[in-house]
């Protein structure tokens, strides 16, 4: 059996059984196609030494895109061995590249302040535009809700559920989950619904089809812009950053965190605990015992550990 036909097969299994979403199985494709140009012979036949030499050929790129690469090859010989095509899985004895995941930017309260004054001061009034109003959703959602830009668009008009409460979303993999709607967020909602164009099949239509993302991200720079904010310290997906880890500093729980961001994985939730060490130190002298045994700190010179 060849290789392309393995593959297409791999992809129908992942699509099928596991809800993969369509950029992920494009990003599949690529891969595991590229890795059966470079093994020599057949990706179906390859050993352990050809795949080692397989990922000598990826050094040269970024650790994340490497590891990438490896997990769908793994995951490809893993349905091999399931459908019995193989009786092993070599991709196994590969080592994954060490990969450090970077700390998400986010926003300073601050500049959230500066970016909500602004984009309510173009939507006051009895008559605003309703380009402004709509504007005022869509920060009120990302950062309020912290939604995915791709969910925000792409909502549709039935999204909207009964009370307003929340919102009904499909997220990655097609799973559709609960997000709650602010009170601001449900009075910006209020404001935008009777703007919205009779019988619209989206929440936030453009033209025969959703507002794009590549617009939203344009919109949110024009709008930091506007509120004095470096616009390249502004996207959707900061907003996204600072809702989640803005929401853990005022005592959220991590579980809740990630159903409401649609995390398959706790793991991926847990890159939002990180802290600051001023806020440690603060956390210290406020919380712990010793802060209220009245010991005057001025007075204590404190060493660094070595390391």
């Amino acid at each position: 059996m060849s290789d392309p036909v393995l593959i297409d097969r791999f992809l129908e299994m992942m699509a099928a059984e596991r809800g993969a979403a369509r950029n992920t199985l494009a990003a599949y494709r690529r891969d595991l196609a590229q890795a059966a140009e470079l093994v020599p012979g057949k990706l179906l036949t390859a050993d352990v030494e050809a795949l080692r030499a397989l990922m000598a050929e990826f050094r040269g790129m970024a650790a994340s895109s490497a590891a990438r690469k490896l997990s769908a090859i793994r995951q490809f010989y893993a349905f091999l061995l399931d459908e019995g095509v193989r009786d092993d899985n070599p991709a196994l004895a590969i080592a994954r590249p060490a990969t450090r995941r970077p700390l998400p930017r986010i926003l300073a309260h601050g500049d959230v302040e500066r970016l909500f004054a602004q984009a309510g001061e173009e939507a006051a009034g009895d008559a605003p535009p309703s380009g402004a109003v709509r504007m005022l959703l869509l920060l009120e959602l990302l950062y309020g809700s912290g939604l995915r830009a791709s969910e925000l668009v792409s909502l549709p008009r039935r999204a909207i559920a009964g009370g307003r409460e929340f919102l009904i979303v499909r997220g990655k993999g097609d799973k559709e989950r609960l997000v709650p709607i602010s009170a601001r967020a449900g009075a910006a909602l209020g404001r935008w619904l009777p703007l919205l164009p009779e019988g619209a099949a989206w929440l936030f239509p453009s033209g025969r089809a959703h507002l794009s993302r590549v617009r939203l991200f344009q919109m949110l720079r024009e709008l930091a812009a506007r509120s004095g904010i470096d616009p390249a310290a502004v996207s959707p997906h900061v907003l996204r950053h600072a809702f989640a880890t803005h929401l853990l500093e005022g005592g959220a729980d991590l579980r809740a965190l990630q159903l409401m961001l649609g995390h398959a994985d706790i793991a991926t939730t847990e890159i939002y605990t990180h802290v600051d060490s001023r806020r440690l130190v603060e956390l210290v002298n406020s919380r712990h015992p010793l802060a209220r045994m009245g010991i005057d700190t001025a007075d204590v010179d404190v060493e660094a550990p070595s390391a």
